[in-house]
């Protein structure tokens, strides 16, 4: 009955869409929003109807479409002529109309045309962000259309619990927020807890680090996709109740989640009776407040349970011991996204793509010194110079590259000198980085590498909890000894006492904030250390310190 649903929902979308020979999609994303794209979307619409094309011209808005430094962006598809399709970039209210009328007239609008032949659009393995610009993220109809929920409904009516997990677990899929576990194996751990307690699934959508966008991005773009993710999850492990936990500063996503849920209620693919089986699962939602604490796992249950956000000891870890006491699974959001296509295609697919240790493709929010800012999907195993140069498009103003900052205010800065290094979990670990959520931060030749260091431990020391006194105490000594480098003011002793601190604060924080704090002074102290030395009031000019060799 349900596959029969499906298949009359998806024939509707196909007849619908067979209707109309061109296709107009604009980006209504929040970056392109904050271009006053929805103005242009309905400029579009309004001169549509005026031009008499609006039985043979489908305007609809869609969620992110990448090239953010571009947006407003809108896409014009044609269905006989699929090699014509043209990307528009940098569209206002104003010249909108201008896309319409070249398209009744059969051309193009040159001035506005963003090729798409090259590497930023050919480069990308898109599995997370295949949705991403191609439907409306506020009609569950076209997500249904597009294969979504297919792979809930297999997993419920064909598989057994252990078949999803086991998927899971051939899959190599690493949970995206971070830290890199092996998602499997924490689905193993929550699934084999007592069958008598209640259990959670928990999608961590804090997404805090400066310059990410990629979780946002997701939630506004392919809600259900990550609904469906969640869901899966829920049956694969015995819950039957699940929790988003999204940023107050995210209303976009925030909204579009709301409207996702209410209609995967109403079909049938969320509550009571899950796709017409026995299996039942919830999803509520819950905003922080917008502590970067709460991206914690621990301080993040803290929050859902109504209690202050500080993480505790562990363990127990939340798989065993969660929220209110029961087992509890936390993935973030591009993990649960990318669910649905392993169980749609199978363990063995995903893990034939990226490297032996890091499986599957990664989400980046590309930003800072760069020609193309965005959102971007690539392959495990792609170099950081391609990533940078060629997807990215390289440097602004001719100038030279100085470093990349991955992994956010736990991150690291790796130097030019690396750029040939895969990106991928333990390659980025041994540069002193991380490959933390997805930040990606380029810096030109102009970076202070002392002051990028003092910018991440003030963020570190402005967003601790307090409840522990390495990280309470430790980051406000670390940022003033840094500020006070900075000023020319520091001597050698000063610097001795910085790296002292580092290493305290990171051996005896209580949470991951505090453990990783000190990273992004370590790693510019290991690859631009000179630049230190010269701020020192009683130091003495060096010849530069050379990296250390490092072999990925």
């Amino acid at each position: 009955m349900v596959y029969e649903q499906f298949e009359q929902i998806t024939a509707k979308e196909q007849a619908i869409a067979a209707q109309f020979e061109h296709s107009i999609h604009v980006c209504v994303a929040a970056s392109c929003l904050s271009s006053q794209s929805d103005k242009v979307l309905e400029t579009i619409e309004q001169h549509i109807k005026e031009n008499g094309r609006a039985g043979c011209c489908r305007v609809k808005g869609v969620g992110c479409m990448g090239l953010c430094s571009r947006g407003p962006l809108v896409a014009v598809t044609h269905k006989d002529q699929p090699e014509t399709n043209t990307l528009y970039q940098h569209v206002t209210p104003d010249n909108a109309p201008d896309i319409v009328t070249a398209l009744a007239a059969g051309k193009q609008a040159t001035d506005m045309v963003c090729p798409t032949d090259t590497p930023f659009f050919q480069r990308q393995t898109k599995i997370v962000l295949e949705n991403s610009g191609v439907i409306d993220p506020e009609r569950i109809e076209e997500y249904v259309a597009a294969g979504g929920y297919a792979a809930l409904l297999t997993a419920v009516t064909e598989m057994t619990p252990t078949d999803v997990i086991d998927n899971i677990v051939r899959s190599g899929l690493r949970g995206r927020g971070g830290g890199g576990y092996p998602s499997g194996l924490k689905w193993i751990t929550v699934a084999k807890a007592d069958a008598r307690q209640r259990k959670y699934v928990v999608c961590n959508a804090d997404e805090g680090d400066p310059g990410a966008f990629m979780d946002r991005s997701v939630l506004e773009s392919d809600p259900h996709r990550v609904l469906e993710g969640m869901a899966i999850a829920g049956y694969a492990i015995g819950a039957d109740k699940g929790y988003i936990y999204v940023r107050g500063e995210y209303p976009l996503a925030v909204a579009r989640l709301k409207k996702a849920i209410n209609q995967a209620r109403r079909l049938g693919v969320l509550g009571s009776g899950v796709c017409g089986t026995t299996f039942n699962f919830q999803i509520e939602i819950r905003l922080g407040a917008g502590a970067f604490v709460c991206g914690e796992e621990t301080a993040l249950i803290a929050s859902v349970e109504g209690k202050r956000g500080q993480p505790r000891p562990r363990p127990p870890y939340p798989a065993e011991y969660g929220l209110w006491g029961e087992p509890t699974l936390i993935n973030n959001v591009e993990t649960f996204a990318n669910v649905a296509p392993i169980i749609r295609n199978g363990g063995d697919w995903y893990a034939s793509i990226g490297t032996e240790g890091s499986k599957g493709t990664k989400v980046f929010a590309l930003a800072g010194a760069i020609n193309n800012t965005g959102l971007i999907e690539v392959p495990m195993g792609i170099p950081l110079r391609e990533i940078v140069f060629e997807i990215g498009g390289g440097v602004p103003h001719g100038r030279a590259l100085k470093a990349i900052q991955t992994g956010g205010p736990s991150g690291g800065c790796i130097p030019e000198a690396y750029l040939n290094t895969p990106v991928e979990y333990d390659s980025l670990v041994k540069l002193g980085s991380i490959m933390g959520s997805g930040g990606m931060i380029v810096m030109d030749e102009t970076a202070n590498m002392v002051d990028v260091a003092r910018y991440f431990m003030e963020f570190c020391m402005t967003e601790s909890c307090g409840k522990c006194v390495p990280c309470r105490v430790g980051t406000v000594q670390m940022y003033h000894l840094l500020d006070k480098i900075y000023a020319g003011k520091a001597t050698t002793k000063d610097l001795a006492l910085l790296e002292k601190l580092c290493t305290m604060v990171r051996e005896t924080s209580l949470c991951g904030l505090g453990q990783t704090a000190p990273n992004p002074v370590n790693s510019t102290l290991r690859y631009f250390r000179q630049e230190y030395l010269d701020l020192l009031a009683d130091g003495k000019p060096e010849t530069a310190v050379a990296p250390a060799e490092v072999h990925p």
